[in-house]
């Protein structure tokens, strides 16, 4: 390497002990029946690492929940190997499936022996076919599977140092992918790995890390795997060498890292409360089965997680409840030093749970929630003295001049708004107010054709400046309505005048 390099490089190599797989030493511990805190180190292994080989090991029930070493263990400990492939190598002898487990084993612990560009991807059955036909071929056989010679022959000698340890005759000629699954699944049960979407190449482990495949892997499209060697990646690890597994092999062979979960949950996709049985691997459900009678308060409790996710205007809200709660909320507006509840958007979505929670029996969909009574849910936060009061206080329409009874709009922090044909106000000197008199309304004053002439809340100041100016301008294009000279005495309505006829009588 080039002098740059040289001095970019640490003064000396970190301790092996650092950066290892410490399973091996582990189990060596459990062995020895020693914790680690007791010996002398010169590098003391990482603790968090140490945690994690332990629990390798209890997965491979080579210890027991204690840390202790079991029969399993004692077994395990006998093969010189990594504690995965001494597993996969016992526990395939005891099967009746040594010598594809041998086969592996050597594999596994060697290099990979397809080189270069070649189109097997991650498929372990691949370089188990290879090593047949090194067996059959020699050199030839290997360079027919694009295999490098050297590599496939220390695999057959590790193959056949591995069959005679567990006294087996035969190489393994006739496997499966399925065999070759399963066995890895005994090595690696924390990477058996479930597809996400079909064909995506994504995949969740049973540790619930993810991993995936590359575009074009021939293994693609199998929906169970097992993950021998793959790479930390950031979100998801790039899988290197792996083999189809069968659900049905994972629920006999690993029948006692199978755990049962009822879960009652917001699934997004139909927008519905789903409740489920699930046979699982970890992170991985093997079986799934509708939950007959899921508990009510947790068919509740996922209801109002869909509810915060679908957001407030999914509930059923009619024009009468939005406009009395935004009322409610002018009140509490201008009346600070009144007890008027808060019922913002923001509030509700805070305390979800408590108004609506015991409102939502028998409701598990999205559809279901037009038939929520929203109303009374909400009327049950304000007091029946505050309902008599917001009416008093904050009315729904004026009765103006002309007899008309005209809806007020509210919108909380301003002033109403009364829309009004100017001709239906005549007579009226001041700007009607509510709230006790506290708030003034703001006044959209409409032509006939209902389009707004002025926006004001001083219409004493609009009848003395502004409509002399608008009765100009508007008298001829709207003959049949009245414009008094005096709007102060002329009579309101909301009707257009009869207009005489030249001659008539």
């Amino acid at each position: 390497w080039s002098e740059a390099t040289h001095r970019r490089l640490p003064p000396q190599r970190s301790p092996e002990i650092l950066n290892a797989d410490l399973a091996p030493l582990a189990l060596e511990l459990a062995q020895w029946g020693t914790h680690e805190t007791a010996l002398a180190w010169l590098d003391p292994p990482p603790a968090g690492a140490l945690a994690q080989a332990r629990a390798v090991l209890t997965e491979l029930d080579a210890l027991d929940t204690q840390g202790r070493m079991t029969s399993v263990g004692r077994a395990l400990a006998a093969f010189p190997t990594h504690p995965r492939l001494a597993h996969l190598l016992w526990r395939g002898a005891a099967l009746g499936l040594g010598a594809t487990a041998a086969n592996l084993a050597a594999l596994l612990e060697e290099r990979d022996l397809l080189r270069g560009e070649h189109s097997f991807g991650s498929d372990l059955e691949a370089r188990l076919e290879a090593l047949q036909a090194f067996r059959r071929h020699g050199r030839d056989g290997a360079h027919r599977w694009g295999a490098d010679p050297a590599a496939c022959a220390r695999s057959e000698r590790a193959a056949q140092r591995w069959r005679q340890r567990l006294n087996i005759v035969g190489n393994g000629e006739t496997t499966t992918s399925t065999t070759v699954g399963l066995l890895l699944a005994l090595a690696y049960p924390d990477r058996i790995a479930k597809q996400r979407d079909v064909g995506s190449g994504r995949y969740r482990l049973a540790n619930g890390r993810g991993a995936r495949l590359m575009p074009g892997d021939p293994l693609i499209n199998h929906a169970w795997l097992v993950a021998a060697h793959l790479d930390a990646g950031t979100s998801e690890g790039r899988i290197w060498l792996a083999a189809p597994v069968a659900p049905t092999d994972l629920e006999i062979h690993l029948a006692t890292h199978l755990h049962t979960v009822s879960e009652v949950y917001w699934d997004e996709r139909p927008a519905a409360v789903n409740a489920r049985q699930e046979q699982r691997l970890g992170e991985l459900a093997l079986t799934s089965t509708p939950l007959a009678d899921p508990d009510p308060d947790q068919v509740r409790n996922a209801m109002l997680v869909g509810i915060r996710q679908l957001g407030l205007d999914s509930l059923p809200w009619t024009a009468e409840l939005r406009d009395w709660r935004a009322r409610l909320l002018s009140l509490r507006h201008w009346f600070p030093a009144e007890a008027w509840p808060d019922l913002s958007d923001g509030w509700l979505t805070a305390h979800l749970a408590d108004w609506l929670e015991p409102w939502l029996n028998g409701i598990t969909r999205r559809e279901h929630l037009q038939r929520l009574d929203l109303t009374a849910a909400l009327y049950d936060l304000v007091e029946n003295r505050q309902r008599v009061r917001l009416n008093e206080l904050a009315p729904t329409h004026w009765q103006v001049p002309s007899g008309s009874r005209i809806r007020l709009h509210y919108q909380p922090g301003e002033p109403p708004v009364l829309a009004v044909k100017l001709q239906e106000l005549f007579g009226l000197a001041d700007t009607p107010r509510i709230a006790n008199g506290r708030i003034a309304v703001t006044l959209h004053l409409l032509s006939p054709a209902h389009r707004p002439i002025q926006v004001t809340q001083d219409l004493r100041g609009f009848w003395q400046r502004t409509y002399p100016e608008v009765k100009k301008e508007l008298k001829g294009r709207y003959p049949k309505h009245p414009w008094p000279d005096d709007p102060w005495t002329a009579t309101p309505t909301r009707r257009t005048q009869r207009v005489r006829r030249p001659g008539g009588g």
